[in-house]
């Protein structure tokens, strides 16, 4: 039971640390385009090795919502707020350059109002959700590799990114923790709208 505990959580963790290397390349390109592209190394690589990313793994929910499926997507969560927190952080002591980048985009992250985060993250679900299931249905990389720098360049907000955000900003306040939540829950339902409907319109053949 242990064991199995400490494997959701440390595939958690490893997707949160792949997401701290996306947030690096992403703040270290001058060309924004370059950069979003780049950033889907970290997806790519989550898909690959079957690492656990809650956005990756909650829209899946819609239709397998079982006991041992919602212990992956909340253990893999915690996995990954360790991860992408840890790592974050220690690539803001690593590459000091990245810190001023990171806060410009956080106080533009707080310029947001409450609904506006929301709506970005929810876009953002959809996407993953998106890139996820390609993935999984077709055995393709193009969902991920035309979705991530979509939702990059659009402006969506993705919780675990904006993360890895905050701490390479060397930001951890109750205002970062409360946006981090909303964009969770953008997340959550964004994720969820395209596999529901699916499921609407099966029924109704």
């Amino acid at each position: 039971m242990l064991r199995d505990t400490l494997g959701k959580i440390a595939k958690g963790i490893a997707s949160g640390i792949m997401i701290s290397i996306g947030c690096a390349v992403y703040l270290s390109c001058d060309n924004k385009y370059v950069g979003a592209v780049l950033f889907s190394v970290a997806l790519l690589t989550i898909c690959f090795f079957g690492f656990s990313l809650y956005t990756g793994k909650i829209g899946f929910i819609v239709e397998k919502h079982g006991k041992e499926e919602l212990s992956v997507l909340f253990l893999g969560l915690l996995g990954n707020l360790i991860g992408i927190a840890v790592f974050g952080w220690a690539l803001m002591y690593a590459i000091p350059g990245l810190k001023e980048k990171a806060v410009a985009l956080c106080n533009n992250k707080y310029a947001q109002n409450v609904l506006q985060t929301f709506i970005r993250g929810v876009f953002c679900g959809i996407l993953m959700y998106v890139a996820v299931a390609i993935f999984n249905e077709k055995k393709s990389p193009l969902g991920v590799l035309f979705a991530i720098p979509v939702f990059i360049l659009s402006g969506f907000e993705h919780s675990i990114a904006d993360i890895g955000y905050f701490a390479v900003a060397g930001i951890f306040s109750l205002r970062a923790f409360a946006f981090i939540w909303i964009v969770i829950l953008g997340n959550t339902v964004g994720a969820m709208i395209l596999p529901l409907l699916k499921k609407l319109w099966k029924k109704t053949r």
